[in-house]
C-alpha cells in the first residue's frame, strides 16, 4: 500500500499489489514510539487509557458437537468391531469427504501430520529429494518430508496472503526438486494455476496442505481438487474435528491407489499378501470417523459464516493507510481459521506490542503474529539435529541445505508486523464490524 493512496477492496482482494504493497514493508515490526519529528500525541480516548471499548457485543459460543454426534457414535457402538477396514464409520466419512472434495482415492488417518506423510511417501519422495514448502506453517507440514530423508526447502510468501510466492517457488527449483507443498494458510487459497504450472513445467508433485483451509474454494473449486495429493486435518482446533485425525486423497493413478497402504504399514488390504512397502501405523478408528462424519453435516454452515465475516472485516478496513488487509483473490472462498493483518511500521507512532495492547483493551480478540520464528528458525533446524541430533542426508553428502543461513525476507517480515485476529462461526456481523471499528480507532490514535 503506497502511503500516500487508499485503494477500494475490491482492488486489494483482486491482488493489486502495486497499491497495496509496493513500497515495501520494510524497517523493525517494534519501531519506536516516539521520534524526532512525530506528530503532537493526539488526545486519547483508547480504552487502554480509560477511554470506552470500541468492542460491546458478545463474541458468542456455540457447542462444538451434541446430538448429531453422540447419535453417529450410538450407531457405532452396535458394531461387532471399531477396526476401519470395510467399517462402515470410515465408509460414510469418505462419502461425506467426497461430497467435499470429489476424489476418487480417500484414506482416512491418524492426523493432519500423518495425511502428509502419507501423501509424501505415496510420491515417491526419498534420500536426498527436496520439496519446496512454506516456512510460515505448523511443522507437520515437513515432518513426513523429513522422515522420508529428504529436504525441506523453504520459499517466501505473498507479503498480504501469507501464501507461497510462485516466483520465489520457480527461483528454489533445482534438479533434485521433486515435489511443492502448497500450505493454504488461514484457509486462504494458494495461487494453485501458476503452482500447478510449475509442477508440469519442471514434473514435479503438487500437494495441498488443507489442514486450515476445510471448505475453502479456489476459483469456485473445491480446495484439495487441483493438486495431485490433498491433506486434511481433523484436529481438535480446526474448523471440523474428531480430536485427532486426518484424510489424505487424489484422482491421480500415480498416487492414489497407494495411500492406504502407506497409511497401513506398508501393506494392501485388498490383495493381502504379505509387504511390499515399509510404512508406518496411521490408521484413524471407526470412533473417530464417527465424529468426523457427523462433524461434515456442519461444515458449510461453519466456513460459509467465517467467509462472510472475514470478508467483512476486509471491507472495513482495507482503507486504512497504514495496515494491510488479508489478501484474497476475489474469486476465491477463504475460510479464516484465523484472519491476519498486517502493520506498516513506518505508519505508526507505536510498535506492534503496543498497537495489540490497545486493540485488546478495545475488546477486539487479537494477539501478535502467528508462529514466533520460520521453520527454519527453530532449534531443530539450525542444528540439523532431527534424527538423535543428526541429519544422514547432510553427513552423507546429498545436500548442501544450511537452515542456518536460510532467509525468507517477507516471510520474516510478515512474522513481525502480523496481527492475528479470530473469527469464528459463532460471531455476528455486528461483532466484527466492533472489531474493525476498534481497529480504525487505534490504528487513527497512532498515526504517524
Amino acid at each position: 500500500m503506497d502511503g500516500e493512496k487508499s485503494v477500494s477492496r475490491r482492488e486489494f482482494v483482486a491482488g493489486a499489489s502495486g497499491l497495496l504493497l509496493a513500497g515495501a514493508i520494510s524497517g523493525s515490526a517494534e519501531r519506536s514510539s516516539a521520534g524526532e519529528n512525530a506528530a503532537p500525541k493526539p488526545e486519547s480516548d483508547l480504552a487502554v487509557h480509560g477511554g470506552a471499548k470500541a468492542v460491546t457485543d458478545s463474541a458468542g459460543s456455540r457447542k462444538r458437537w451434541g446430538e448429531t454426534e453422540l447419535k453417529q457414535l450410538q450407531s457405532m457402538l452396535e458394531q461387532d468391531s471399531l477396526f476401519y477396514w470395510q467399517g462402515p464409520q470410515t465408509k460414510l466419512l469418505t462419502e461425506r469427504f467426497q461430497q467435499v472434495c470429489p476424489l476418487k482415492y480417500v484414506q482416512t488417518c491418524s492426523s493432519g501430520t500423518a495425511a502428509l506423510h502419507i501423501a509424501v511417501a505415496a510420491a515417491g519422495i526419498g534420500l536426498g529429494d527436496e520439496v519446496i514448502t512454506s516456512p510460515v506453517t505448523d511443522i507437520g507440514s515437513v515432518i513426513g518430508v523429513i522422515y522420508q530423508q529428504a529436504v525441506p526447502v523453504f520459499a517466501d510468501l505473498g507479503a498480504g496472503t501469507f501464501n507461497l510466492d510462485a516466483a520465489d517457488v520457480e527461483r528454489r527449483i533445482t534438479p533434485k526438486t521433486k515435489a511443492i507443498i502448497a500450505v493454504h494458510l488461514t484457509g486462504n487459497p494458494c495461487d494453485l494455476d501458476a503452482l500447478k504450472a510449475l509442477a508440469d513445467r519442471h514434473n514435479l508433485i503438487l500437494i495441498e496442505d488443507c489442514a486450515q483451509a476445510w471448505g475453502a474454494r479456489y476459483r469456485g473449486k473445491p480446495i484439495g481438487s487441483i493438486g495431485h495429493l490433498a491433506c486434511f486435518s481433523l484436529q481438535n482446533s480446526k474448523h471440523i474435528t474428531c480430536g485427532d485425525g486426518g484424510v489424505v486423497a487424489s484422482n491421480d493413478e500415480r498416487f492414489g491407489p497407494l495411500l492406504q497402504k502407506f497409511g497401513d504399514k506398508g501393506g494392501d488390504r485388498r490383495k493381502w499378501g504379505g509387504f511390499d512397502s515399509f510404512a508406518t501405523n496411521y490408521r484413524m478408528s471407526e470412533p473417530q470417523a464417527a465424529v468426523a462424519a457427523a462433524q461434515l453435516t456442519q461444515l458449510e454452515e461453519i466456513v460459509a459464516k467465517r467467509a462472510l465475516l472475514g470478508n467483512l472485516l476486509t471491507a472495513k478496513i482495507s482503507d486504512l493507510r497504514g495496515l494491510i488487509p488479508h489478501q484474497v483473490h476475489p474469486e476465491d472462498r477463504a475460510v479464516y481459521w484465523f484472519y491476519m493483518l498486517r502493520m506498516r511500521p513506518d505508519a505508526f507512532r507505536c510498535n506492534r506490542s503496543d498497537f495489540v495492547k490497545a486493540l485488546t483493551a478495545e475488546g477486539a480478540p487479537v494477539s501478535g503474529g502467528y508462529i514466533k520464528v520460520p521453520l527454519y528458525g527453530e532449534p531443530v533446524f539450525q542444528k540439523h539435529g532431527f534424527f538423535a541430533g543428526r541429519w544422514p542426508v547432510k553427513e552423507m553428502g546429498l545436500t548442501t541445505m544450511d537452515f542456518s543461513k536460510h532467509r525468507c525476507p517477507e516471510a520474516e517480515a510478515i512474522l513481525e508486523t502480523g496481527i492475528r485476529v479470530m473469527i469464528t462461526e459463532s460471531m455476528s456481523e455486528q461483532y466484527i464490524l466492533e472489531v474493525a471499528a476498534a481497529i480504525r480507532k487505534v490504528s487513527k490514535y497512532y498515526a504517524a
